[in-house]
């Protein structure tokens, strides 16, 4: 796929059709229910990606670093780093077989470049999507529901160019993409979701590990917020249940933590290049619970400290003591 102008790219982020203008753009009264009380006596609706076998002997987490050399040689790959941990995991073709329609999901959240590690790295989301594309996928859609104005987050992160020249379809954001659901979660009840991410046959999962002002630390389990329309600031009045009722919800294939760069302080959004931290690192795992609790630890949190991974540990969802698993470090 070859490199496209400037022009060329926001011409076609122009003609993608009418944008969801934040996280508050598709308000809508009827939507924004999400009281407990209907949905205590129901089963919360899931949508489960996880794959049912376990091979004996693949680690369970895997903690892919820069060795000395490649920090030696300057800044590192960390395209290289996303292979090191999916091939150490089993490879990408345990995961996606041919045919499969992908969706990936990064953090496109904010409008901020990759200096200020308040996005997913572009270069971890374009190897994500090459890897399933070499896996047999039929398609690789990369999308999100941002915060800040989409055309804008999706262009300045570096995620729409990156993963338009290795082939991904990239979906902004627009009204008729998102469909009422009953999630029948604890504080989630009627929502409007992000249809893309449950018409796929699988799903990756591909935050970045940062700072949060209101959770403390935001990777795997929060990043599902991008799964939402409607007023999702409401959703802050009791931010750990309602993350832990989004991860119930949306049950990836598989996780990959981007922490290329962290950004230690003032998250989600940063805007200060000296709240981050070049750390070249990059967690795979198929345990979203585990994934958070090894992450939080990059920023100094402690996983007892994050409400809601005991809550997602306490569902089934995962486990918060991801040193119980088997750990491979490369």
């Amino acid at each position: 796929m070859g490199d496209i102008s400037r022009r060329e790219m926001l011409r076609r982020l122009s003609a993608a059709g009418l944008v969801l203008g934040g996280a508050g753009g598709l308000a809508a009264a009827r939507w924004d229910r999400g009281g407990s009380a209907a949905a205590a006596a129901e089963r919360q609706q899931t949508r489960d990606y996880r794959l049912r076998d376990a091979p004996d002997g693949l680690p369970e987490l895997v903690v892919a670093r820069a060795g000395a050399e490649a920090l030696a040689g300057g800044a590192p790959d960390p395209a290289a780093l996303v292979r090191k941990a999916v091939d150490a995991l089993g490879g990408m073709r345990r995961f996606i077989s041919r045919g499969d329609v992908v969706v990936v999901k990064p953090n496109i959240g904010w409008d901020r470049t990759p200096i200020h590690a308040a996005n997913t790295n572009p270069k971890v989301v374009a190897e994500v999507v090459r890897l399933a594309y070499d896996a047999g996928a039929k398609s690789v859609i990369v999308t999100d529901a941002s915060c800040n104005e989409p055309n804008r987050c999706f262009q300045r992160s570096g995620i729409w160019k990156a993963a338009y020249d290795v082939g991904g379809e990239v979906v902004i954001p627009a009204a008729h993409r998102f469909r009422g659901m009953r999630l029948k979660g604890e504080v989630l009840d009627d929502w409007p979701v992000y249809t893309p991410l449950v018409n796929a046959d699988k799903v990756i999962n591909v935050p970045i590990a940062k700072h949060h002002n209101l959770s403390k630390y935001t990777g795997a389990m929060k990043n599902w917020y991008g799964a939402l329309g409607g007023r999702r600031n409401r959703l802050h009045q009791n931010i750990d249940v309602s993350i832990a009722d989004l991860a119930t919800f949306i049950q990836p294939t598989l996780t990959i933590v981007d922490a290329v760069r962290v950004l230690m302080r003032n998250g989600p959004q940063g805007g200060n290049v000296a709240d981050a931290k070049d750390m070249h690192t990059v967690i795979a795992t198929i345990d979203q619970v585990a994934a958070d609790a090894y992450g939080c630890q990059l920023i100094g949190r402690k996983p007892e400290e994050i409400p809601y991974l005991k809550m997602g540990h306490d569902r089934g969802l995962g486990t918060m003591h991801w040193q119980n698993l088997r750990l491979a470090e490369v």
